[in-house]
């Protein structure tokens, strides 16, 4: 398909310079030139300066607004070593629920010294894309193990989790295509699906009524159709119906792709995923796609499939094909923590009983947790950006790290803290932390400022 494309734009950039194009006229008045330009073609300083960048002008007022509430920027927080259930930051010791450390093996000293001993064999950087001459042992290894973790043929390794969507989505689907997702959806998501030219539609979350009637509207008019959802929503700790999900794609004649960067070491008995939690054979699903960044204790992303798919994507994808390869002390730790994972499935245990316990013990107390079932990923909705910022500024200063969630990365309605459990926190530090919540929530109710 992208040869195709590729020769139709050669065509039509030949017939372009064969054929020539009056030069337009230059604008005669400034009512007639483009917007923001001046008198003879003059640029506004606004237009050259990145301090009058929209995007800067909103961090400035986002800065402006936390200082006049006396608040500190509750982000690019410094760790200054490991981040599991505690850390330290600027040198004081907290409890951490922002870090994405499910299963404790960030850390670990074996984890730890398969990089090693990884990096003294192979060094640093693999020094060149995978296709010419940085391919390794240990990605070949690293891609079985994924493979067989999920029962299919093939798997590939990409040096980002972000690029993994973007250059996935990108290349398999064109402009004759189309892709729903849920309306939750990862960003990394919406832009492979940009960028791959197709039609795009969302559908509300998790709603399979809705992309039912979405597919039996639109299925006709399009080559091909690829679904996406998230195995474990990372906002709202919540999980699609993937039964229901495989039938739509399967009575339609779509795709399905799971994304399973929160899933993946989390659902399941053994924390293999949305499939092992709804007990859905893996070959159910088109495209899985995961991080290593997680559970994993590495960096990148991978997808799991059919050989066709994976072989496509390893010789043809961008992000894949012109990237370096991952660094060996990343992909090393990701295989030990697969090899972990299977011998110590009581982490995995521990991490659903933590999550549970959290989730039962803020419904107690009253607090809004939305739709989350109690897996890694626990939201308190609070309902104001300013009173997220609050709470958050408020723990950090009782040795509490979490993590505010504001407008506009969510509706102002659904401002929330978002905590992340790990396997290694314990009762002890939940409860200590839900009555820590509950004072600075009586404290901010009651100052004169809310």
């Amino acid at each position: 398909m992208n040869e195709r494309r590729t020769d139709l734009k050669q065509q039509l950039l030949a017939r372009a310079l064969k054929q020539g194009k009056p030069r337009a006229a230059a604008p005669s008045t400034t009512e007639e030139m483009p917007a923001g330009m001046g008198p003879r073609g003059a640029i506004p300083e606004r237009f050259t300066r990145f301090d009058a960048h929209p995007g800067y002008q909103q961090i400035a007022m986002m800065r402006q607004g936390a200082a006049q509430l006396g608040l500190t920027d509750p982000f690019f927080k410094v760790h200054d070593g490991n981040a599991g259930a505690t850390s330290v930051i600027d040198g004081r010791q907290c409890l951490n629920f922002a870090s994405y450390n499910y299963l404790g093996f960030s850390g670990d000293p074996r984890v730890n010294r398969a990089a090693r001993d990884a990096v003294e064999r192979y060094g640093t950087s693999v020094s060149a894309s995978r296709v010419v001459s940085g391919e390794r042992p240990i990605h070949g290894e690293l891609e079985r193990a994924l493979a067989a973790a999920y029962g299919v043929e093939d798997a590939v390794a990409f040096v980002s989790g972000h690029a993994t969507n973007v250059s996935t989505l990108g290349y398999l689907m064109g402009p004759k295509d189309l892709v729903l997702h849920d309306e939750y959806i990862h960003n990394s998501s919406l832009v492979g699906a940009q960028l791959s030219g197709s039609r795009r539609i969302s559908f509300p979350h998790n709603d399979a009524s809705a992309l039912d009637a979405l597919l039996t509207r639109h299925r006709g008019q399009f080559e091909r159709v690829l679904i996406v959802i998230e195995g474990l929503y990372s906002m709202d700790g919540d999980v699609p119906d993937l039964p229901r999900f495989v039938e739509l794609k399967r009575r339609h004649q779509a795709w399905l792709m799971v994304d399973e960067a929160h899933s993946f070491g989390v659902l399941g008995d053994h924390g293999l995923g949305l499939s092992e939690h709804f007990a859905v054979p893996t070959g159910d699903v088109d495209i899985w796609m995961g991080t290593l960044s997680k559970s994993l204790a590495g960096c990148g992303g991978y997808i799991a499939g059919c050989r066709e798919l994976v072989e496509t994507l390893r010789y043809l994808a961008p992000g894949f094909l012109y990237s370096v390869g991952l660094p060996v002390q990343v992909a090393a730790p990701s295989l030990k923590a697969l090899e972990l994972m299977d011998e110590e499935p009581e982490r995995v245990q521990k991490l659903h009983a933590i999550s549970r316990y959290f989730l039962e013990q803020a419904r107690h107390m009253g607090l809004d947790t939305g739709h989350s079932i109690g897996a890694a990923v626990v939201p308190v909705i609070v309902g104001s950006s300013p009173l997220a910022a609050r709470l958050s500024h408020d723990l950090f200063q009782r040795g509490i790290n979490v993590q505010p969630i504001l407008h506009p990365a969510v509706p102002e309605k659904s401002a929330r803290l978002r905590f992340f459990l790990s396997c290694e926190h314990s009762e002890k530090q939940v409860d200590g932390t839900l009555e820590a919540l509950r004072f600075a929530m009586a404290e901010s109710a009651a100052s004169p400022t809310n």
